[in-house]
């Protein structure tokens, strides 16, 4: 081979490697701007999530407004009338009633509380029974993110609302959930009816929520437990889904 036709021959090596890298980096890019797309309808679809859960829960305050101004008016009525035994059972009724009826979480996080409590009424207002009992330090001194845990907690809730609406009857549909500091790690357990098995693909759950979003929201769940080395199983039975994650604080 001649000096010549062994620079061409480098040349012809160099200009490929270098179209190659090209393209990896043209398909690097590419699949940043689809997932940032991505990434951005999601942020979308959960923004009218939340818009749609602050507007239900308007709707309760001004219901329990109105509530609260009969109750006034029917006591003041006993007290006008000097029942005063029919007002005592009226009183014990009522302090029944909204014992029932309070379904306010207070797990010592702030952020927690909002993101909770926002979905376990939207649980109620689709004829949900919601268990909850959580406990969430004040503050997060650690690498874990409370913005992150809302995101956990928040995709989970939204996937346990999803599955129970599939169930005709009301009474049937429940979720149950559980948090708490085990052993220096956060422990979160959401528990809840099917009435269809979920789907598995390469034996991985999905979720059906949107056909845009398909599993995006169980996705990102896995990149913080994936994050934070952390511990997490799903897993199903007859009429019930249950997910067990582990952050370590």
């Amino acid at each position: 081979m001649t000096i010549e036709a062994h620079i061409i021959w480098i040349l012809t090596v160099i200009g490929i490697v270098i179209l190659f890298a090209g393209v990896i980096v043209l398909l690097r890019y590419l699949v940043y701007i689809l997932v940032d797309k991505r990434t951005l309808r999601y942020q979308s679809d959960l923004l009218e999530k939340h818009c749609e859960e602050v507007q239900n829960m308007y709707r309760q305050t001004r219901g329990w407004r109105h509530d609260y101004h009969n109750h006034i008016q029917t006591m003041k009525a006993h007290l006008a009338m000097g029942n005063l035994e029919e007002l005592e059972k009226y009183l014990n009724e009522l302090d029944t009633d909204l014992t029932t009826v309070d379904t306010v979480i207070k797990t010592g996080n702030v952020m927690v509380d909002a993101i909770l409590n926002s979905k376990i009424s939207v649980a109620a207002s689709k004829g949900i029974t919601v268990d909850a009992k959580a406990v969430v330090p004040k503050e997060l001194d650690t690498s874990l993110s409370e913005v992150e845990v809302c995101l956990i907690v928040g995709n989970l809730m939204d996937n346990a609302i999803e599955a129970c609406m599939k169930i005709q009857q009301e009474g049937r549909r429940f979720i149950r959930v559980y948090m708490d500091i085990l052993k220096g790690q956060l422990y979160i357990y959401i528990m809840n009816a099917i009435g269809e098995n979920p789907k598995k693909t390469d034996g991985v759950y999905t979720s059906t929520k949107n056909k845009g979003n398909h599993g995006f929201g169980l996705m990102r769940i896995d990149k913080v437990v994936d994050k934070y080395h952390g511990y997490l199983d799903r897993q199903h039975e007859d009429g019930v889904f249950a997910t067990e994650i582990m952050l370590p604080l």
